[in-house]
């Protein structure tokens, strides 16, 4: 029989010390293909999570992952995180809690490949080029001596009122 990490029981310790003292639970994690996290706030490949009581919605954390709801930018996600990618539980008033080793390194090589294809894929391809300039008619062409003439001007500007 295989044996249960201590992982997960460390990081609902941690969670509840918090919770007991007044601290604001946190969780650091490192991403991969596996978490089901808001990329948008995904830096150097990790994130930190604010898991409070009053954060998150139907929290739970078993000994396979932590999942629950939570809001982003006034959006209501789902969060899924794998035991084996969270890097820390720590209290954000003063910094204890625990970390753990994460090794992801298989699962992140191939997250990080996605994320630089699809990185590549969306840039936009900036580039200089020159341009040759049409040959202006000889009839259009002014002399020095001549004056411009005003081109003939338009009615009277008006405003559109889009709705």
């Amino acid at each position: 029989m295989q044996e249960i990490s201590t992982k997960p029981y460390f990081m609902r310790a941690i969670y509840e010390w918090c919770t007991d003292n007044g601290f604001t639970p946190y969780m650091a994690v490192k991403v991969n293909h596996a978490a089901r996290v808001p990329m948008e706030f995904v830096r150097n490949g990790e994130i930190v999570l604010n898991i409070s009581f009053g954060a998150t919605s139907g929290l739970k954390m078993d000994n396979d992952a932590v999942a629950f709801k939570a809001r982003f930018g006034g959006v209501s996600r789902e969060i899924y995180v794998p035991v084996e990618n969270v890097l820390a539980v720590y209290a954000s008033e003063n910094g204890q809690g625990m970390a753990f080793e994460v090794d992801l390194s298989e699962a992140q090589e191939e997250s990080e490949e996605a994320v630089a294809e699809v990185e590549e894929i969306s840039k936009p391809v900036l580039g200089l080029a020159s341009v040759k300039s049409a040959p202006v008619p000889v009839e259009n062409q002014l002399s020095e001596e001549e004056p411009k003439k005003s081109e003939k001007k338009s009615e009277k500007p008006s405003l559109k009122i889009i709705k």
